[in-house]
C-alpha cells in the first residue's frame, strides 16, 4: 500500500533508491498525489511504448506527505484506544 510506503521512508535516509516493481509503484502513485518528490522514469519509451520503469529515486517528503503521516498516526492512535475502550 502506498501510503504504508510513505510512512516507511520517515525511517530512512533519504534519496533513497528504490529497484522493486511494488516500491516503484508506490513512488508512482505517492509522487503523483504530491506526496513525495522523487525521479522516476517516464512512462512511454522514446517510440510511444510503455515501458516500466527500473528503479526510482525518493528525494523527500513533502508539507503534504508529513500531513499525511501525521493524520494517519492519529488515526492509528484514535482506533487503538477505540479497541481498549
Amino acid at each position: 500500500m502506498p501510503l504504508t510506503f510513505l510512512m516507511s521512508l520517515q525511517h530512512v535516509p533519504l534519496p533513497k533508491k528504490v529497484v522493486t516493481p511494488e516500491d516503484i509503484r508506490h513512488v508512482s502513485v505517492l509522487k503523483a498525489t504530491g506526496l513525495i518528490e522523487a525521479e522516476i522514469a517516464p512512462a512511454l519509451d522514446g517510440s510511444g511504448k510503455y515501458k516500466n520503469a527500473r528503479n526510482a529515486i525518493v528525494k523527500r517528503i513533502t508539507k503534504e506527505g508529513i500531513a499525511e503521516i501525521n493524520r494517519m498516526r492519529t488515526e492509528e492512535s484514535r482506533s487503538k484506544l477505540a479497541r481498549r475502550l
